[in-house]
This record gives structure tokens, C-alpha cells and sequence, in this order.
């Protein structure tokens, strides 16, 4: 992965690192820090907790908003979003070729790839779907790669320690001690041995460690929520870090407000 992802998003997100394959900054000039289980705080340092890592938001789209406002060139203008339009979405087998022009940015293929439109022409029932298959494949894979490695420590508890000392435990070190665990080493030796779409990410390894069910849940939810939620009503909803337990704090509202939409309600994907 590469060090950073995702764009700066205003008021509407932020931007963090994701676990890098491989990170390297400038060698820090304080005393080497202790392992991160000795990693302690004093009085007056408070635990960071480490911004969430946004690639993809959903946005609900006001019912006035004009149609010159659905290109990538209008989203910082209209949501103070910095991003570009991905397609995120099928649109539903059921569509009729009348419908097509509701959808936006729709490409050609079965199903057909749109970034959005309104909730009753996309098949978000059958994106879930797919997302949990899919997920229960890669599970497989991962446990197949892991198998006789000890659990991993994820990577937000090893920024977290960072953030919160960054003299004592410098971000270089806290990368190293990451990456010098053996379920780490057999996830990315397996990335290099087989390189191709699909491999299971140390980015994700908290929420594999989860189990297989959690997993395809995390993956099916994410598909049709994304990573951030922009409300109709200008809310957002993001999760507070990347650690699982903040993730699917906002899977859990981001679906609730999905559940509340009409049917005539739009969403609109974008990268950033």
C-alpha cells in the first residue's frame, strides 16, 4: 500500500496514512524508544487516538441540487469534498433503458457500473451480496497464509502509541515493530509471491482476526456505505479511527440512515 490515501476533505473528513508495505521517514535524532508494550504515558500525555482513513464517501444528494453540481469538478464547491466520482455501484437487473439517464456516470457492463442515483434503480441487496462472497473467498486464502502465526497486533495500536509519544517512539519505529510480526511476514510474503487484485491486506488484518462471518459483514457493509456518509442534511458520519470497534460504530449508523432513505433518495460515490 502506499503511504498515504485518500485526500484532505474539509470539514467533511480527514486524511491519515494506511499501513504502508514497507514505511521509511528521516531517522529520528531522540534516544531509541522502548518496545510498544513499554510505551508509557506521563500525566500530562493524553492517548491520540489516530484519524480514520477515508478513500470512499457516499453522499445523499438534496433534492434541489442542480444537475451541474454531479460532476467532480462541483463537489468541493457544493459539499466541500475534494474527490472524484467513482462507481461504486450496479444499478438494478431490473432497470429499464428509460431509467438509465437517473443514473450517474453509468458504464457499460452486466451489471451495469454507475457512482450513484436514486436508491429504488440500485441493487445494493445484490452488491452485499457479492462483497460477502467475495470476502468469505479471501478469508480462506488468509487463513491458508496465517496458519501456525500467533494473533497480530494492528497497525492503529502501534500509530496510536506513536501519536501519543512521537519522541519516545518515533513513527519509523512504530512501523518496524509492525511489520516484525510473523502474521504480518506471511501476509506479505504471500502479497509478493502472488501478486494480483484480491490478496488479503494488512490493512484489514483486525478485522480478518474478527473471524469469517465478521469479516463478510465488515466487507458487505462497507459495499454499499463506503468508508464516510454525507447525510442529505449535511450530518456526517465517519468512523473516529481505523480501529474495527470505530468502523463498525459507523457501519451501524451509516446503514441506519440507508434504511431511513425513500426510494427516490440519491447517492452519489466519490474517491478521494
Amino acid at each position: 500500500m502506499s503511504a498515504a490515501n485518500g485526500t484532505p476533505l474539509t470539514r467533511h473528513g480527514s486524511r491519515v496514512p494506511t499501513i504502508p508495505a514497507r514505511l521509511t521517514r528521516p531517522k529520528a535524532t531522540s534516544t531509541p524508544a522502548a518496545p510498544p508494550a513499554r510505551v508509557q504515558t506521563t500525566a500530562s500525555q493524553q492517548p491520540v487516538t489516530p484519524a480514520p482513513t477515508i478513500k470512499t464517501m457516499v453522499i445523499c444528494l438534496p433534492d434541489d441540487l442542480p444537475a451541474q453540481a454531479l460532476t467532480s469538478h462541483q463537489l468541493d464547491t457544493h459539499f466541500g469534498v475534494a474527490g472524484t466520482l467513482t462507481t461504486l455501484y450496479w444499478a438494478t437487473p431490473r432497470l429499464r433503458l428509460w431509467q438509465r439517464h437517473q443514473l450517474i456516470s453509468a458504464r457499460k457492463g452486466h451489471p451495469t457500473p454507475c457512482a450513484g442515483g436514486p436508491v429504488r434503480l440500485l441493487d445494493l441487496p445484490g452488491m452485499r451480496h457479492a462483497a460477502a462472497v467475495g470476502a468469505g473467498i479471501r478469508y480462506q486464502s488468509w487463513q491458508q497464509v496465517v496458519h501456525g502465526t500467533r494473533p497480530a497486533i494492528p497497525w492503529p495500536v502501534f500509530e496510536a502509541r506513536h501519536l501519543t509519544d512521537p519522541d519516545r517512539y518515533p513513527f519509523e519505529r512504530a512501523s518496524e515493530d509492525f511489520h516484525a510480526q510473523p502474521r504480518v511476514h506471511a501476509m506479505r510474503l504471500h502479497a509478493a509471491a502472488t501478486p494480483g487484485l484480491g490478496q488479503p491486506s494488512v490493512g484489514e488484518l483486525e478485522m480478518y482476526q474478527a473471524g469469517q462471518v465478521a469479516y463478510q459483514h465488515y466487507r458487505a457493509a462497507s459495499a454499499v456505505v463506503g468508508d464516510a456518509m454525507l447525510t442529505a442534511d449535511g450530518r456526517h458520519l465517519a468512523p473516529a479511527s481505523d480501529f474495527l470497534a470505530h468502523r463498525i460504530t459507523y457501519l451501524e449508523q451509516a446503514l441506519t440512515h440507508l434504511d431511513t432513505l425513500s426510494p427516490q433518495q440519491r447517492l452519489l460515490a466519490v474517491s478521494l
